[in-house]
């Protein structure tokens, strides 16, 4: 079970210590969120309840965010992505985090990251159509005062990574090396 003792680097106040069974927890579940808690205690070699105490603690701490599914756009008529990198001027930078929330209010903003070097958020949005793009660079960004410049690059395809057939472990992962 982690240990939540040592002072964190992170935004949280803790740092977690998980062992290879918490690990192996989150392996599977990060592969599929909707393994029932039997198959799921058996694949990592604990007692169901066990399995369920690990779980329930692991979202206590915020390791586990939240389970989501994975909906494609696409087929729900959002036929444009783009990412968008955005830099805000020199001025507005005390405000970083509040201009990403204002980002993240919009309908058509997937998410919002937070950058190091010279762009200060890449911007992932969904529309229907390159118009609705179009106004909402010019109108959300663009027209935006604290904005300086902006690069719109459309998703041509989305490749996502299959966790099993690249590693068989978190701890494998840690160890990769080119």
């Amino acid at each position: 079970m982690f240990d939540r003792s040592t002072p964190a680097t992170r935004a949280d106040s803790w740092s977690v210590r998980l062992d290879e069974v918490d690990e192996r927890i989150l392996w599977v579940l990060a592969s599929d969120a909707r393994i029932p808690n039997n198959r799921l205690a058996a694949e990592v070699g604990v007692a169901p309840s066990t399995c369920l105490t690990r779980v329930r603690a692991l979202e206590q701490a915020g390791i586990i965010r939240g389970y989501r599914a994975d909906v494609d756009i696409a087929r729900l008529g959002f036929a444009i992505e783009a990412m968008v990198s955005v830099r805000v001027h020199a001025a507005a930078r005390r405000e970083l985090r509040e201009f990403a929330k204002r980002l993240l209010a919009i309908p058509v903003v997937l998410d919002v990251s937070f950058l190091a070097g010279d762009k200060d958020f890449l911007v992932h949005i969904a529309c229907t159509s390159t118009e609705q793009l179009r106004d909402f660079v010019a109108d959300e960004l663009s027209g935006d005062p604290s904005v300086a410049t902006t690069q719109t690059n459309i998703v041509f395809e989305r490749l996502v990574a299959e966790r099993p057939r690249q590693a068989r472990s978190f701890g494998e992962l840690r160890r990769w090396q080119a």
